[in-house]
């Protein structure tokens, strides 16, 4: 399998300011991202698509590629991140001849995820049938959302359904993006990273958490300096 790790990382983040290059238990961010890419021998190249020349210079320090900038308008806080995709690959494929099989995004904000899943997203796609392999985790069945004034509307069903939550068909969350794989011809042909032969890598809820929020960064470092001890417990569950 030819696969590119794609890690997006743009800068200017507005919540968690320098978010991709902030020190997080000793290093970058973005550089646990990048080692996790390298390490697997499956990865034929690991390119950072940023638009900050600081971000750039940190993430060839810690061995990614960054063969060229994102254009301003294609950085902004609207831009999709389908359109940086396709800037990239059509840029690589225009400027080396590189078309790899297969893109992996891995995003620098999921620093719980682990090898194993990568190695089960590819492992998924190898059984075939799938176009795109993505990681999710467990989440409430019921989903709520708040009208203009305030009250709760239960969009996926009725409040006269069973009370017991286990009688609800399981419910899942995109978690923060661990892993997205999916298959470059169909992701030129369906302009989605979500094609229409997606399949899920179930990944646990503690270790899915998206450093979205500083609250989410300072929950973020405990989880990772315990998730040993994390681990070990849940065994005897």
């Amino acid at each position: 399998m030819e696969i590119l790790a794609y890690i997006p990382a743009r800068a200017r983040s507005k919540r968690i300011p320098n978010k991709n290059i902030k020190n997080f238990l000793g290093k970058p961010l973005i550089a646990y991202t990048i080692e996790q890419a390298k390490a697997h021998e499956v990865i034929s190249r690991v390119i950072v698509d940023t638009d900050s020349k600081k971000i750039a210079k940190i993430a060839k320090q810690y061995g990614a590629e960054v063969p060229f900038l994102r254009p301003r308008h294609l950085a902004t806080d609207t831009t999709l991140i389908i359109d940086n995709i396709l800037y990239v690959l059509t840029k690589l494929a225009k400027d080396e001849g590189y078309k790899p099989e297969y893109l992996m995004i891995l995003q620098t904000t999921s620093p719980l995820r682990e090898s194993k899943d990568i190695d089960d997203c590819i492992a998924l796609m190898k059984e075939g049938g799938a176009t795109t392999v993505l990681t999710v985790a467990p989440t409430h069945p019921k989903l709520y959302r708040l009208t203009p004034d305030n009250y709760t509307v239960l969009v996926n069903g009725s409040e006269h359904d069973p009370s017991n939550t286990q009688a609800w068909p399981k419910a899942y969350l995109l978690n923060g993006c661990f892993v997205y794989l999916i298959k470059i011809e169909v992701l030129l042909k369906e302009k989605n990273v979500i094609t229409k032969k997606t399949r899920a890598v179930i990944c646990p809820k503690w270790r899915s958490i998206d450093l979205d929020t500083p609250e989410d960064w300072i929950m973020a470092e405990v989880l990772y300096k315990n998730k040993d001890y994390i681990n070990e417990e849940l065994k005897e569950f």
